[in-house]
């Protein structure tokens, strides 16, 4: 224990490398590997558990609010044409075929190699358990018989083999990941998503306890079918778990419980995603803009230390992208005549963020191409139409004028859920608080909710982290100058780091850089913008497990970790010894 407090962080990170596994569960993904690995699995986050009888619904998120308002759809027009005016592009209803010059075909002819491979059809899911081969006795047998002998005996084996196929074959209890994005919605499974819009998918129809069983159930497929690490060798490793900011205090405090208590890892380190984003890139201030499939989340840092009243939250990313590029070929009739629901078939969302990656970018002009859509019908083979999709540079400004994509409305948690048990700001370790004393040291595969040291603290109220209702532009430059000096607004606007899948899109960091110059006020003096295309953590952070189980954030000599109003704002690792 002394020693890993007097390590330097790098040559810790070199021995332990082989056995720290790094956790980033987002709302549509969670990104998990080793650290000496250098690039992370990335896995759909979801489940999909086989149910009595099959559901009505195959998707079980929360009643989603998918119907678009009028006043909606008219914002979503209005933003269209915006958008249209600044890309150069026809109005939403302007008659193209009025114009006398062809339109542009946009990346097709360059990308054939990599166009044939994007073009390949996602399979259904086979929902049933690998069965053992059939025994080889027929086999012996009949090869000491001849002729008709034979014959008969090889069509007795086909007929046992069709009966144990068809009455046998058993139903796999959980489908994790993409394959759990593919199964059929004939077949009996509900597919569960622990985590929405950057926080825990807690409902009336999903209830905290089967969404905290969901999270364990998934990281610990991973742990084992992916990173081949057993319960049995856990406590030979560590975890990071680099969070999004849009967690709040008790859905990291439930998450570290799922790492230590249930996936029984033997220490465990909470890092920031803006933070370790920084660090990774050898910075120490920056402003963050962190762009995910769910949420677009902005926050500043400055000499290391995230600063909180700089932070953004907004409530769209990547997937309201494929919605939107959904809706805008649909309006120019330029999508097959094909069922497209993405809230009911979770297949279609695959392939609309696979059109979207493929052919989506920010830039003038009339931005088209020629790619295959597949139908995806219950059962069925898939179908494959090609059509030439238009208005490609349309559905990622949406990430600047955010009328465009109409987020569906997810219902947020019960205000209950923000009742924190213990507020970062307050030294509540002074009150004297009945604590459990008989800690177990039994710990089992199967999760339950809590700790038992949140159970008899009193509760405190705390506000749920607000959702902005403004562009990406606005966004980042309220968040800069929301820090109120002068010298650290320059350093931050020529500092802007862009992470997350979002990102990758074509032309977003010059469309950045012209958008957020233009929406800084003009009384400000800021002349410039730039977006710039080692995990590190705190000696003092160590404390014992038993130590987090009993005294929860106050660590054995009283001092309680409050350097900032966020709990995953520093780095604090927990060790099971």
């Amino acid at each position: 224990m002394d020693y890993l407090k007097t390590v330097v962080p790098s040559q810790l990170i070199a021995e332990r490398g082989s056995n720290l596994v790094v956790i980033n569960p987002g709302s549509a993904n969670i990104r998990i590997g080793l650290a000496q690995h250098d690039t992370p699995l990335n896995i759909p986050h979801c489940i999909a558990r086989r149910t009595s009888q099959v559901p009505k619904r195959n998707v079980v998120d929360q009643m989603l609010n998918s119907q678009v308002t009028t006043s909606q759809h008219v914002e979503r027009e209005r933003a269209y044409d915006v958008i249209a005016s600044l890309m150069k592009i026809p109005f939403l209803d302007e008659e193209v075929a009025n114009n006398s010059f062809p339109r542009k075909m946009g990346r097709v002819d360059a990308f054939n190699q990599q166009n044939s491979r994007k073009d390949v059809a996602f399979s259904w899911t086979n929902v049933y358990e690998k069965e053992p081969m059939p025994s080889t006795a027929l086999e012996s047998s009949s090869s000491m018989n001849h002729g008709i002998i034979k014959e008969s005996m090889g069509q007795h084996r086909n007929t046992d083999i069709k009966e144990l196929n068809s009455s046998e074959r058993k139903f796999r209890e959980f489908i994790c990941g993409e394959e759990a994005l593919r199964v059929s919605p004939t077949e009996p499974y509900c597919i569960h998503r622990p985590i929405r819009r950057g926080h825990l998918n807690i409902s009336q129809h999903y209830p905290m306890q089967q969404v905290l069983e969901d999270l364990y159930a998934i990281w610990d497929w991973i742990l084992t079918e992916k990173l081949h690490i057993p319960r049995s060798e856990r406590n030979l490793y560590s975890a990071i778990l680099v969070l999004p900011e849009s967690f709040d205090n008790r859905e990291i405090k439930e998450m570290l419980s799922i790492v230590l208590r249930d996936l029984r890892f033997a220490s465990a380190v909470v890092h920031q995603e803006g933070l370790a984003a920084v660090f990774g890139n050898g910075l120490s201030t920056a402003c963050v803009v962190n762009m995910g499939a769910q949420v677009t989340s902005v926050i500043c840092v400055e000499d290391g230390v995230a600063l909180p009243n700089t932070e953004k939250t907004l409530p769209f990313g990547g997937e309201d992208i494929s919605r939107c590029l959904l809706w805008t070929q649909r309006h120019h009739q330029t999508w097959p005549q094909i069922r497209t629901d993405i809230l009911t078939k979770a297949m279609d969302l695959l392939m609309l963020n696979r059109i979207k990656e493929s052919y989506c970018e920010i830039k003038e002009g009339e931005i088209d191409a020629v790619a295959v859509v597949h139908s995806y019908e219950d059962g069925m083979p898939p179908g494959s139409h090609k059509t030439r999709l238009i208005a490609l540079n349309v559905p990622p400004m949406g990430l600047f004028y955010p009328k465009l994509l109409v987020p569906d409305v997810y219902p947020p948690p019960p205000r209950s859920w923000f009742n924190d048990y213990e507020d970062m700001l307050e030294d509540t370790w002074h009150t004297d608080f009945p604590r459990r004393s008989d800690i177990s040291d039994n710990f089992y595969p199967g999760i339950n909710v809590g700790l038992p040291m949140w159970e008899s603290y009193p509760v405190l109220t705390t506000k749920p982290k607000k959702e902005e209702k403004i562009g990406l532009a606005e966004a980042v430059t309220s968040s800069i100058l929301s820090t109120g000096r002068i010298d650290l607004q320059r350093k931050l606007f020529c500092s802007i780091q862009l992470i997350g899948g979002v990102a990758l899109t074509g032309g977003l960091i010059p469309a950045v850089e012209e958008r957020v110059l233009h929406a800084i006020p003009s009384n400000e003096a800021i002349d410039m913008v730039e977006v710039l295309g080692i995990l590190d953590f705190g000696r003092d952070a160590w404390i014992h497990r038993e130590d987090w189980i009993r005294n929860g954030i106050h660590i054995g000599s009283g001092r309680k970790y409050k350097d900032s109003y966020f709990l995953q704002a520093q780095a604090m690792c927990y060790i099971n010894s």
